[in-house]
């Protein structure tokens, strides 16, 4: 397969990468992100790897991308829209410069990368995952833009699954429970924040990059061909608790 990863220089989407790499089937990557020394990294660890360097809420960013995708691979099979951000903040304190900016990194960016991919996607009999968050299935104290634009992210994946389904594409996402990255790594650090959060997931632990990215991974296999239009929680059962949470001091 010739699969776009944006997002893919840590985390989850460096997660993904490495599995790939992992499991030699030959297949091509085009590694998107924005930190061009930590896309060198990834070319010099992973030989073969194609990297681009791009902001993917901008604009042009999804033409951009396919088009470095098309000029590297000879045409795109794969498109893993991982890259995300956040805004923490109360709704009634954000800015619409702000509001604006997640929806175009968390929404946008999806819309306008699945959209230049569809000549390929449809060409290749493809495949689109974007990566969302069990916030956007419950509201979140003071990442109130982020659930919103994860949750219009979820309706944007069923309603292209529902379009492109008949063109062969198959659409779905992928929603994390709490995983530990790179940009939460510090807050996991503490014991006892970590020990709370644990406690709360019926697993009893902290997810990894690597859970996700196995998901991810078999989404993308023939395996799961009959798939589409799903949103698929992988949160070691999070959501299960949250009428015990609820109800906890009752």
């Amino acid at each position: 397969m010739r699969i776009i990863i944006t997002g893919g220089s840590s985390g989850i989407g460096r997660a993904l990468v490495e599995l790939f790499a992992a499991r030699g089937n030959g297949d091509e990557l085009l590694v998107v992100g924005r930190d061009r020394k930590k896309l060198a990294g990834i070319a010099g660890e992973f030989p073969g790897v194609h990297t681009a360097v791009a902001d993917v809420g901008a604009p042009d960013a999804g033409r951009q991308i396919v088009r470095a995708a098309v000029d590297a691979m000879g045409g795109v099979d794969a498109v893993v829209s991982n890259a995300g951000g956040i805004l923490p903040g109360p709704l009634s304190d954000l800015s619409l410069a702000d509001f604006d900016q997640v929806m175009a990194i968390n929404v946008r960016a999806t819309f306008a990368l699945a959209q230049a991919a569809y000549p390929w996607l449809r060409e290749s009999q493809g495949s689109l995952i974007a990566v969302g968050s069990l916030s956007g299935q419950y509201p979140t104290p003071s990442l109130g833009a982020y659930s919103v634009s994860k949750a219009a992210l979820s309706m944007l994946i069923q309603q292209l699954a529902a379009e492109w389904g008949p063109d062969g594409i198959r659409c779905n996402l992928v929603s994390p429970g709490t995983t530990r990255t790179p940009l939460n790594a510090n807050l996991y650090d503490d014991p006892a924040i970590r020990k709370v959060r644990e406690g709360n997931i019926p697993l009893g632990r902290i997810g990894k990059p690597k859970d996700i990215a196995e998901v991810i991974y078999f989404l993308l296999q023939p395996e799961a061909g009959f798939v589409t239009g799903v949103d698929l929680p992988v949160d070691g059962g999070a959501r299960t608790m949250m009428m015990s949470l609820y109800l906890r001091n009752e």
